[in-house]
């Protein structure tokens, strides 16, 4: 049974929350309300900002004609590919980074500079030795995952309590159980932490390699659109992909509290 003040505190949360819902609507209804009528009323040129209306349409028509889904479909396939393989090779290359100091010594300038390179610089090379197809666009993205899944988890393995390893040191455990024992588990919540960051720079990395070499996805409308100086598509591709993005990341906050929950 909760208490009266626990009750009262939980309804106030629940209020807060709704509160918080209602004006994030009201404040997006409001913009595109602004938006649209200054479009209307010729306040703004609509060749370069479009309007509420004339993207609607243009989503209807890309939906009429069967293009709107297939494109969606193709970056999400190509972000979950990627998102998948950078989060598994990310955590396995940290570990052995980890467990092999001498390692990680070697890699680290070039870890760093990976980092800091924008990956699209990288996308002549990447055409070059993969083709023009979608494993490029993968190829690409997966290098922004990966990276990123290391430098987080890595960083997260060597935050550990130094005490506890000492203490597990102590009763001459072997590298190997200071991992499975200290390292992994308090470290399972970075780990966690990082999908959400992973996906979103995935995302980032089809998009950019969409624009190279695609010839379908969102990065293709939105690259497409700007070709032949159709901003309609332009801005209704980013419109697509603010909502996709959107989706992603809710869906692997959940997928976190699962697994917060489960631990």
């Amino acid at each position: 049974m909760y208490s009266r003040e626990h009750k009262l505190y939980l309804r106030k949360k629940k209020i807060r929350k709704i509160l918080v819902i209602f004006t994030q609507i009201l404040l997006a209804v409001l913009l595109i309300s602004i938006w649209e009528l200054l479009a209307t009323y010729k306040v703004i040129n609509t060749f370069i900002t479009s309007s509420p209306s004339r993207v609607l349409s243009t989503i209807i028509s890309l939906y009429n004609d069967n293009n709107l889904f297939n494109n969606i479909w193709t970056t999400i396939y190509e972000t979950l590919i990627s998102f998948s393989l950078g989060t598994i090779i990310g955590i396995i290359t940290a570990t052995i980074l980890w467990y092999f100091n001498f390692i990680y010594k070697v890699l680290d300038p070039y870890l760093t500079i990976l980092n800091s390179l924008p990956k699209i610089a990288l996308g002549p090379i990447i055409i070059i030795f993969f083709g023009a197809n979608i494993n490029s666009i993968i190829i690409m993205a997966l290098l922004i995952s990966v990276i990123v899944t290391i430098i987080t988890v890595y960083n997260g393995f060597i935050s550990t309590d130094k005490n506890r390893i000492n203490l597990l040191k102590s009763f001459s455990a072997t590298k190997g159980q200071i991992f499975k024992y200290v390292i992994l588990p308090s470290s399972y919540s970075t780990i966690i932490s990082s999908l959400k960051i992973n996906i979103s720079m995935t995302l980032i990395g089809v998009i950019m390699g969409e624009f190279l070499v695609s010839k379908s996805g969102i990065g293709y409308l939105i690259n497409y659109g700007s070709q032949v100086f159709n901003l309609n598509l332009v801005i209704s591709g980013i419109i697509i992909l603010m909502i996709v993005s959107y989706l992603m990341y809710i869906i692997v906050s959940y997928i976190e509290k699962i697994l917060v929950k489960n631990d």
